[in-house]
């Protein structure tokens, strides 16, 4: 079984590019040119010293010990949040950009939920020396104050997404809108392992150093480069897509990604994609989403910005599709009390997307001698206000 993308741009019946006329040409150019640009020497050694000297990579993996005295196991976190910016949103906007240089693209445009993926490409066009336009939906600039307030300091233009619901979806609307209207110049870096081919792919293997890491990690820690579980939040899907990429072949790991259920899998406010999900084409490629019978896409919901989002990116609906990885809800509440408790435990306060990944310790039943890894994706900085509205209404 493959479960990386295939010469045509799927994961098995899910991914391609469907996309308007008028992006043919970016898109055409951005799949033909991708693996040379980011296999080339001169690119992997840029890549490998921004990582190092500027993101500050590699990233711990943290034995966890009062929460794996907890739930009787051995616990590692990977901890994407020391990472420059605070989460693993840098490894992928620090590969675009420098694709974006390589194909001389001067202006650059993004999406953002949570405001992570903001903040990391208003971070690296800082960094480069690029326009920066970034379009956020007006309820999630109102919920990440502290990420817009970041992005404006870097020098980058928030646009809000007044449509729809107001949030990611129609943020990325947004941003499709203006790269068809500024095709030559404009690269679009999208933030997770959605789009039309080669995004998916291309972010993949950006992200996949989280794995990398992993391994060498492991094999210093416990003598084997594997764990039995990899654990990570799911709403595109890129820490996840990272987090699994280096261990799909294994069939001794168990992957298990973890979707924002809201208030509940039935209450109409949720975003458990693979629940939810039929199969359907959004924002450029096929894959698993929230919709109607007629299509409609169903509005989707998360205390969580960066999990509220109506699909899964192409690799999850194959990785689901053909059961090579578990996916399981996770409730607000299940969430925010796993953001508190390991707040409490390690001294560590997770991004309340990270914290879906977390609650699944209560239902996981490791065994004393496995090894659980959690990507801890984001810091939760961001959400301090979030969590103290919720925990103050209790």
């Amino acid at each position: 079984m493959q479960y990386t993308v295939n010469e045509k741009g799927y994961y098995g019946k899910f991914g391609g590019a469907y996309i308007p006329e008028m992006l043919y040409p970016n898109v055409e150019e951005l799949e033909s040119k991708y693996l040379e640009i980011i296999y080339s020497q001169d690119f992997q050694e840029e890549f490998r010293y921004l990582l190092r000297d500027y993101v500050g990579r590699p990233s711990p993996l943290y034995l966890a010990k009062r929460l794996s005295e907890k739930y009787k196991t051995n616990i590692y976190l990977k901890r994407e949040d020391l990472n420059h910016t605070g989460a693993h949103k840098i490894n992928n906007t620090i590969g675009q950009i420098l694709v974006a240089k390589r194909l001389n693209k001067t202006r650059i445009i993004a999406e953002t939920g949570a405001g992570q993926h903001g903040v990391a490409t208003a971070t690296v066009c800082a960094l480069m020396g690029l326009q920066c336009i970034v379009y956020m939906g007006k309820i999630d600039i109102e919920r990440q104050k502290p990420n817009v307030e970041r992005m404006k300091m870097l020098g980058a233009e928030v646009r809000p997404a007044l449509s729809g619901s107001q949030t990611l979806k129609d943020a990325t609307n947004e941003a499709i809108r203006d790269w068809i209207n500024n095709p030559v110049d404009t690269h679009y870096i999208i933030g997770s392992v959605v789009g039309p081919h080669p995004y998916p792919d291309m972010v993949a293997r950006f992200q996949a150093v989280i794995s990398e890491e992993i391994k060498t990690q492991l094999a210093a820690k416990i003598g084997r480069d594997y764990p039995d579980y990899v654990l990570a939040c799911v709403g595109g899907g890129s820490n996840a897509a990272g987090a699994f990429y280096h261990f799909l072949d294994n069939p001794k790991v168990k992957l298990i990604g973890l979707e924002a259920a809201g208030q509940g899998i039935n209450s109409g406010h949720s975003a458990a994609t693979t629940v939810l999900g039929k199969i359907g084409i959004l924002h450029g490629s096929k894959s698993l989403l929230m919709q109607t019978a007629d299509g409609q896409i169903v509005e989707p919901y998360s205390i969580s910005a960066g999990l509220d989002y109506p699909g899964i990116g192409p690799i999850h609906a194959h990785l689901f599709d053909t059961k090579r990885a578990e996916f399981q809800p996770v409730t607000d509440t299940e969430a925010m009390e796993a953001g508190l408790l390991c707040s409490r435990l390690e001294g560590i306060i997770p991004a309340i997307e990270t914290a879906h990944a977390l609650a699944y310790l209560e239902k996981l039943n490791a065994k004393p001698n496995e090894v659980v890894v959690i990507n801890l994706s984001g810091r939760g900085d961001k959400d301090l206000q979030t969590y103290i509205n919720w925990f103050e209404s209790k």
